[in-house]
């Protein structure tokens, strides 16, 4: 399944995706999608690593899927938090 790591950055709070050169973005574009399990795992521990370091707050994985070549979660929690509220 493929899967992002998403948290919220500390210093304004902002929702935040990993990216592939292991920074932090605030859009869902810039993350990177993640397929194979083992990458989903050693990719979290670096993001933990990053709440450790007081960059971030609260890293975990989200199942996304493709909305015409563009991530898309599939809750709605996280698609309220990736895109804003819903009105």
């Amino acid at each position: 399944m493929a899967r992002m790591i998403i948290a919220n950055r500390l210093t304004d709070g902002v929702v935040v995706f990993l990216t592939g050169s292991e920074i932090w973005a605030p859009s869902i574009g810039a993350g990177i999608v993640i397929e194979d399990e083992t990458e989903q795992q050693r990719l979290l521990e670096i993001a933990k690593g990053h709440e450790r370091q007081c960059v971030v707050i609260d890293p975990y994985l989200i199942d996304v899927e493709s909305d015409a070549g563009k991530p898309r979660p599939t809750s709605i929690r996280e698609a309220i938090r990736a895109f804003g509220p819903t009105v």
